[in-house]
């Protein structure tokens, strides 16, 4: 599987990289937001604000959108999975928009939250998976229009927040699986063999 990485200046690529490499995907980085349109698995990094982290994808938003809904394997980690959502409260860039709704603040008692915390799921990306604690780091969270694009939450300081979400091939994660240990590593060979048969 030949997994492309979205480099638009923010996010921690390297950690990324080797996570999908130790499970045996080729890896491209791509700098070129353009390069997103003919490839056959997009992953969408993320450590960053929104408004920064949309600058080089905007225009080509329609374009990207387009490709995930028709199918395209792809995974938004973080302010990767953000930023596939239309707006956020953070910033007032427009995001891509596959995820309908919005990215709020985060009503727990402290932000930002980091730390690990229970992803509760029944998806497939969570096959094998018997320790579900992943590693959080954030101040926003994101707010779907459809219930059904929810396929997983997260409670964290007297909140229960959506933290994993699906629409067409395209997973996000609140959480960063590649920071995320050996259950990390699990998750992302599922999404591989997910995005394989799909692609």
């Amino acid at each position: 599987m030949k997994v492309t990485i979205a480099d638009y200046g923010v996010g921690n690529l390297h950690s990324v990289k080797k996570a999908f490499e130790k499970n045996g995907a080729a890896v491209r980085v791509a700098a070129d937001m353009k390069d997103l349109l003919n490839s056959d698995c997009i992953v969408f990094p993320g450590v960053g604000a929104f408004d920064s982290t949309m600058g080089k994808l905007l225009c080509y938003k329609e374009d990207i959108k387009e490709r995930l809904l028709s199918g395209v394997p792809a995974l938004g980690i973080c302010i990767g999975a953000q930023i596939l959502f239309d707006s956020s409260e953070e910033g007032s860039s427009a995001g891509i928009g596959a995820f309908g709704g919005r990215i709020v603040k985060l009503s727990a008692e402290r932000i930002p939250h980091m730390g690990w915390n229970t992803v509760t799921t029944a998806d497939r990306l969570m096959d094998g998976i018997n320790r579900r604690e992943f590693y959080f780091a954030h101040s926003y969270r994101g707010s779907a229009d459809n219930p059904n694009n929810i396929i997983g939450t997260t409670e964290y300081g007297g909140e229960t927040f959506p933290s994993f979400f699906r629409v067409a091939n395209t997973y996000g994660t609140q959480f960063h699986p590649e920071k995320s240990s050996v259950s990390g590593l699990a998750l992302i060979k599922n999404f591989i063999a997910f995005a394989e048969e799909n692609a």
